[in-house]
């Protein structure tokens, strides 16, 4: 029996994908496409730009990739991701990031402190490590091990923001927060490789130590270079229940559109039981190997940039509740 239609009749996390005729496609080269194609969470045109521009000018989507997310990470008015980030509990701003190239490599940073671009030290850890993932000090000297500078990433306004809550120090994750959360970015360069990266201070005033969803390889990211990618925000827990972004990859592997894996992927989060998924957002953004692209989130309120054809442009998203 071929692969694929082993998969087709078989389970996936315990549960028949059950495809239907109607979603399968034939995989083929993206020859037809106009490349390169960037896509992203949120409205960050300026990260998308960036990135659209390396690979026009022949750099690699992980080179891409990398830049483009650095661009938010350095954005001290973007309080969720790099610098200025909102901190923990305890006035600290710890950050988590991975990035997957094209080969299927990965690398990841945990409870990163005092270092701006943890996508790079992500990178880093793919590539000069024999590791996938790195936490906490051992992160930190990693980076400092390789001249990273040191530097305080708590800004004036995000200390300001941490002293008002801590009046009150009730804790309860944000629908959109400021309508920013994660970034997370997918590029298809001009060779039709694919990379992705997702980058984030994670929620506002979280326990010392959290980690979401964004630093794990399958959950807050996935790239398959033969089928596409898949990238999460939103509140970490539940998309590290469903695997959320290899779920989406998978679905895609077995026929559905990028829009219909988004879809079914958080349809697995609502549907679970006890899921007070009133109370919380998750969004996802999916690219496949013919450009086409997804994008769906549980509540109102998510977008998704795309720049393609010189054209950069953000899409507000479908969604369930």
């Amino acid at each position: 029996m071929k692969r694929r239609g082993f998969i087709k009749k078989s389970s996936f996390l315990g549960v028949s994908i059950g495809i239907p005729n109607s979603f399968a496609l034939e995989f083929k080269e993206p020859s037809s496409i106009n490349l390169p194609i960037v896509i992203a969470t949120w409205d960050v045109k300026n990260a998308t730009k960036k990135a659209w521009d390396l690979m026009n000018d022949g750099l690699s989507s992980l080179e891409a990739v990398e830049l483009g997310c650095m661009v938010e990470e350095a954005d001290i008015n973007n309080q969720s991701v790099g610098k200025g980030g909102h901190p923990d509990r305890n006035g600290d701003v710890s950050l988590d990031a991975c990035i997957m190239n094209s080969n299927g490599d990965c690398g990841s940073v945990v409870y990163l402190k005092n270092i701006t671009h943890a996508i790079s030290i992500a990178r880093k850890v793919m590539e000069e490590t024999p590791h996938v993932m790195l936490a906490g000090n051992s992160a930190e000297d990693f980076a400092y091990s390789l001249g990273f500078k040191k530097e305080n990433l708590l800004t004036n306004k995000s200390k300001k923001d941490w002293l008002n809550w801590k009046k009150s120090s009730k804790y309860k994750p944000i629908i959109n927060i400021e309508n920013h959360d994660t970034i997370g970015m997918i590029a298809i360069d001009k060779n039709g490789n694919i990379s992705g990266g997702c980058t984030t201070s994670g929620l506002a005033y979280k326990m010392p130590g959290r980690v979401g969803d964004s630093p794990i390889i399958g959950s807050g990211l996935y790239i398959d270079n033969e089928i596409g990618g898949a990238v999460a925000t939103g509140l970490g827990e539940e998309v590290v229940k469903t695997v959320g972004s290899f779920l989406i990859v998978e679905l895609m592997r077995n026929g559905y559109s990028p829009q219909k894996a988004c879809e079914e992927a958080v349809n697995r989060i609502v549907s679970k039981k006890n899921s007070d998924y009133k109370n919380f957002q998750v969004g996802y953004i999916a690219i496949n190997k013919q450009g086409e692209t997804g994008c769906y989130s549980i509540h109102s309120g998510f977008s998704m940039t795309k720049y393609q054809d010189n054209l950069n442009k953000n899409y507000k998203s479908n969604y369930y509740n």
